[in-house]
C-alpha cells in the first residue's frame, strides 16, 4: 500500500507560480503584458505550454488543459450581445408599436412585417450547415467567394404576415431599392393580402429604420404614397429603433427558417433559391410563397422637395419620424 502523501507530486505542487503565470498568458489584456506574443497568437493548449516551458517552467499541453479547466475556461464562440448606444425612446416606440399591432389584429386588418434578407451569392459556393449525404461525399464547392458576373446575387425582400403566419418572398436579381421593395409588397398583396383581407379598411407595415425600407428614405414614402394610390387604403408604418432590426417579427418568424431550409446547399441558380424559399416550413404551419423579380432598379434616385410634398404623410402623435401613415390620394 502507498503511504498516504507517497507518489510522484503534481507539477503545480512543484511549481507553484505555475498556474498563476499561466492566466497572465491566458488574458494579457486583464491580468498580464498586453505586448504578450499570445495577444495576437493562436491560444491553443501547445502553444500556452510552449511558452510556459520558454518561461522555465515545466510542462507539457495535457497539464495545460487541465489547469484551465480547474480555472474554469473553456472554449467560447463570440456572443453577439452588444447593441451599442440604446435610443432614450426606444422602450417606448415598442410600446407604441405593440399596441397599434394589436389594434389592427383585433379589427381584423392586416399587419405585415418587412425586411431585406441577407444577399446571397449565386453559383456552387459553400453554404453554412451540413446535410444528409453519402458518406465521404461532401458536394464540392468553390474554394473563393468571388461573384460571377453570368449569374450575379440574389435579393431576397420579405414580407412576414404576423396574422395568418404567411410570408411572401420576391428574389430579386438587382439594387436593393425602395421601388424594389414597395413592389415586393404589392406582389404580396395582390397574391395573398387582399384574397385574405377582402375587407381591409387599413395596413399597417413594421420596419427597420434602416435600408431600403428606412424611416429617413424619401423614395420609401413616395412609392408608398403610389402603392395606397392602387389599394385605396391608408397604409401605416412604424420604425423599430436604431440598431433593434433582430425584433421585428420577420426575422425569426420567417428568415430564419428559410436560413434552416437551404443550410448545407450551395445555391446554383436564382431557380433553385426560389424553389428552396417556397418550400420552407415549421411546425407552427408557416407557408411561404416566393417569386423571382427580374426587374432592375436604379440605385441612387433622388427625390425633390416638390415630390414629396405630394405624398399624403400624416405623422403620429408620438414620434412622427418613426410613425406615420400614408393616405391615398381621392
Amino acid at each position: 500500500m502507498r503511504q498516504p502523501g507517497g507518489g510522484r507530486k503534481r507539477t503545480v505542487a512543484l511549481d507553484p507560480t505555475l498556474k498563476a503565470d499561466l492566466e497572465l498568458l491566458v488574458e494579457p489584456t486583464e491580468r498580464g503584458d498586453p505586448e504578450s506574443p499570445l495577444r495576437w497568437t493562436c491560444k491553443s493548449v501547445r502553444r500556452l505550454a510552449e511558452e510556459l516551458n520558454q518561461a522555465r517552467h515545466s510542462t507539457s499541453h495535457r497539464m495545460v488543459a487541465e489547469l484551465l479547466h480547474e480555472l474554469g475556461y473553456s472554449l467560447q464562440a463570440n456572443s453577439k450581445t452588444i447593441e451599442g448606444t440604446s435610443h432614450p425612446d426606444r422602450n417606448a416606440q415598442f410600446e407604441h408599436i405593440n399596441r397599434k399591432v394589436k389594434r389592427y389584429l383585433t379589427s381584423g386588418d392586416p399587419v405585415i412585417s418587412v425586411d431585406t434578407k441577407k444577399k446571397e451569392l449565386v453559383g456552387d459556393f459553400k453554404n453554412a450547415g451540413r446535410e444528409l449525404r453519402p458518406k465521404g461525399n461532401p458536394e464540392e464547392v468553390r474554394v473563393h467567394d468571388f461573384l460571377i458576373p453570368a449569374l450575379g446575387r440574389a435579393v431576397p425582400y420579405g414580407v412576414y404576415d404576423i396574422g395568418t403566419n404567411t410570408g411572401w418572398v420576391s428574389v430579386g436579381v438587382d439594387h436593393d431599392t425602395a421601388t424594389f421593395a414597395v413592389d415586393t409588397i404589392q406582389c404580396w398583396w395582390r397574391s395573398m393580402g387582399s384574397p385574405v383581407y377582402p375587407r381591409a379598411r387599413r395596413l399597417l407595415i413594421t420596419a427597420d429604420a434602416g435600408g431600403s425600407n428606412g424611416s429617413r428614405v424619401r423614395l420609401w414614402k413616395l412609392e408608398l404614397q403610389r402603392f395606397a394610390d392602387e389599394v385605396g387604403i391608408p397604409i401605416s408604418v412604424c420604425h423599430f429603433p436604431p440598431g433593434t432590426s433582430k425584433w421585428n417579427k420577420i426575422e425569426h418568424r420567417l428568415f430564419s427558417f428559410i436560413s434552416q431550409n437551404w443550410r448545407g446547399k450551395p445555391l446554383v441558380s436564382h431557380e433553385v433559391i426560389v424553389n428552396l424559399i417556397a418550400g420552407t416550413t415549421n411546425k407552427g404551419g408557416l407557408k411561404v410563397r416566393a417569386e423571382l423579380n427580374n426587374n432592375e432598379y436604379a440605385a441612387g434616385r433622388k427625390v425633390a422637395n416638390r415630390e414629396l410634398k405630394d405624398v399624403r404623410i400624416v405623422p403620429d402623435a408620438f414620434h412622427g419620424d418613426w410613425n406615420y401613415t400614408i393616405r391615398p390620394k381621392p
